[in-house]
């Protein structure tokens, strides 16, 4: 943890991320719990949106990981750009970006597996983290040393190539082109280089294959970084033209879709594109009312989120953030009863957090990688 100074940056940026990370903190269990409690059409179908497909597909929830390395590819002109408009050598920052990248993937180890001794068959290396480390540390360097048209050509490149790679190879024994869980290529070159267990034995989402097109996700919001950052045009410009290119994108996905279906576990060219796109429009909308329009109060709740995003993800392996919970409000739960009682309890878990995040703030503490 470190004492930060207030660099330049977006303020929408970080409300967005607090936003992201507001629905993985606590925030689902407050709508499964509605779903329960009330036994309404609208809050099931929310509650399922919180739900990740079985393979195939899309839900809200599998935009939560895409949408936060997004944020990651935005902020990078704002942060290495910075560095460079400094004077800081590529050397320097190219060190400084694998560090910090395969510091996230040591992080990801420990979230799967805690800070025990354990036989390598039993370690889960496959992450969250672990992939947003790979996928901002190859798209930084690829920023670092290419323009924007070698981006453009990079984005498109591997995503083309990862379908290319799926598409005209297939598991042993199966047909070539095969996308299912045990017949893809990708599923497939993981069981048989990746050390340790696979998430689901045959396959992991967070797998090293499918970190390809993941990189061209952290691309993506490199290349609208730089448009946020060193476009002439006004700021509603700018959320507009996002927000044209996100619907641009959704389409796009909607046809590859047809051969290379959208799915989060293989991270399909196709979904990149899908997520791709509801990542420009919600930042189109959080950039024009925020930063164009200037209405900030209501954001500062998500912005204290978004600024020790990685510390709160990380802190319930550390913090019992249920017995915190019920340790002060469980006398609440209580009087409110069956069947609303896990619904406050959801809320007051997601608040503890947030306070502790807000303490964190006052102070000026934050975790950074």
């Amino acid at each position: 943890m470190s004492q930060i100074s207030a660099p330049q940056r977006l303020y929408s940026l970080d409300a967005l991320r607090g936003f992201d990370m507001f629905w993985i903190m606590g925030a689902e269990e407050i709508v499964h719990g509605l779903a329960k409690a009330t036994g309404s059409s609208f809050w099931a179908g929310f509650s399922n949106q919180l739900t990740h497909p079985a393979w195939n597909g899309f839900h809200f929830y599998d935009l939560i990981f895409p949408l936060f390395l997004f944020i990651a590819g935005v902020a990078t002109p704002y942060s290495i750009g910075r560095e460079i408009e400094k004077g800081k050598t590529k050397r320097e920052l190219l060190i400084r970006v694998i560090r910090r990248g395969l510091i996230l993937v040591l992080l990801g180890i420990i979230y799967n597996n805690g800070l025990r001794i354990m036989p390598l068959s039993e370690v889960r290396f496959g992450s969250v983290l672990g992939r947003i480390g790979l996928a901002y540390m190859f798209a930084n360097i690829i920023y670092l040393y290419t323009k924007k048209s070698g981006q453009i050509i990079w984005f498109c490149l591997l995503l083309t190539g990862y379908w290319l790679l799926l598409k005209f190879n297939a598991a042993p024994g199966f047909m070539k082109g095969d996308l299912t869980m045990e017949g893809n290529f990708a599923s497939y070159i993981d069981r048989s280089i990746i050390p340790g267990k696979l998430y689901l034995d045959i396959h992991d989402p967070e797998g090293l294959v499918s970190t390809i097109p993941a990189i061209g996700t952290g691309l993506l919001g490199i290349l609208t970084g730089n448009f946020l950052k060193h476009s002439p045009i006004t700021g509603q410009g700018k959320a507009l033209r996002l927000g044209i290119v996100g619907i641009i994108s959704l389409a796009l996905a909607q046809l590859w879709n047809l051969d290379f279906p959208i799915n989060k576990n293989l991270w399909s060219s196709s979904f990149v594109l899908h997520v791709g796109g509801l990542s420009l429009i919600l930042l189109s909308i959080f950039y024009y009312i925020i930063d164009v329009l200037g209405y900030k109060k209501w954001a500062f709740f998500f912005k204290v989120i978004g600024m020790n995003s990685i510390l709160i993800y990380m802190s319930g392996h550390f913090i019992n953030w249920e017995y915190t919970t019920n340790g002060f409000f469980q006398w609440l739960g209580q009087l409110i009863g069956d069947p609303f009682n896990a619904v406050i309890l959801a809320i007051c878990y997601v608040l503890i957090k947030w306070a502790f995040l807000y303490f964190m703030y006052t102070k000026k503490i934050f975790l950074r990688v």
